[in-house]
């Protein structure tokens, strides 16, 4: 099977009142352990870049990343898709779309409503243009261990999605409503009648970034108020580094050979949490 697309895939989650998953990924091992899991549970899944770690990791390219994934995806039945993430910049994310990527997100919330609206706006045209769908976001997701009890006013405002989303023709946005990146310090509570009212004031499909330590019972009923599309990593990159770290100390290294098995075991142990993550989806 080829790449399907990433917003019908969203789309879909929203018509079955759920979310599909969607997993940050940095190379082989991780695209590997989302298309097991994808096969395993027969759930589709979005594979996703994010664009800091090509240059941060000296990770491949837009374009390798692009070409491995379409080369993965057509050699399972299971549907994946491939997802640029938080990307800030229009030139990166015209190069993304010509590398064969299946949506984008395009994030000026750092901007003002106004030109947020203006540049959103552009880069929609373009990948529409282009068949790729647009993601973008609404208030101030950030990271977990910076956000505070008092940092309610950046949450996304109901007020605002309504003429955001009409004004930019965006097809999905990421929306914070007490979900942020990386890792929490407490477990966070997300602000569903905030999500109760952003869902009533637009069609448009609903991302939830910032997955990894939202309890569980809060996802669902997040999935079930209208997140459709739900974005996850940290804790994949965790069950990676704890799987090295197990094995390395199971096959007391440096023998000369003992590398060799570390893929297997990466691969494993991280297949096993997004087949447990997937289980929460409907679709």
């Amino acid at each position: 099977m080829s790449l399907v697309s990433a917003i019908g895939l969203v789309r879909e989650a929203r018509e079955k009142n759920t979310a599909v998953f969607s997993f940050v990924c940095i190379d082989y091992n991780e695209v590997r352990s989302v298309i097991n899991a994808a096969e395993r549970t027969g759930k589709p899944a979005i594979a996703m870049l994010l664009p800091e770690y090509v240059d941060r990791f000296s990770l491949n390219g837009f374009g390798e990343f692009a070409a491995m994934v379409r080369f993965m995806a057509e050699h399972t039945d299971a549907r994946i898709a491939l997802h640029l993430d938080h990307s800030y910049d229009e030139a990166e994310v015209r190069w993304a779309i010509e590398c064969g990527f299946t949506s984008v997100m395009f994030d000026a919330s750092r901007d003002d409503l106004e030109t947020n609206i203006r540049r959103t706006r552009a880069m929609v045209e373009y990948a529409h243009a282009r068949g790729v769908a647009v993601e973008s976001e609404l208030g101030s997701i950030g990271l977990a261990k910076d956000r505070t009890a008092e940092q309610i006013d950046l949450f996304t405002k109901p007020e605002t999605v309504e003429l955001f989303c009409r004004e930019t023709g965006v097809d999905s946005l990421a929306i914070a409503i007490g979900n942020a990146h990386g890792d929490y310090p407490l477990p966070p509570k997300l602000d569903l009648k905030r999500l109760d009212e952003i869902d009533a004031v637009t069609d448009t499909p609903l991302v939830l970034h910032g997955g990894s330590g939202i309890p569980e019972d809060q996802l669902v009923e997040a999935f079930r108020r209208g997140i459709n599309k739900f974005n996850y990593g940290t804790d994949v990159k965790r069950a990676y580094t704890f799987a090295i770290r197990d094995y390395l100390a199971a096959h007391n290294p440096p023998q000369s050979l003992d590398v060799l098995g570390i893929p297997a075991a990466a691969q494993a142990a991280m297949t096993e949490l997004i087949v447990r993550k997937l289980a929460l989806s409907k679709m």
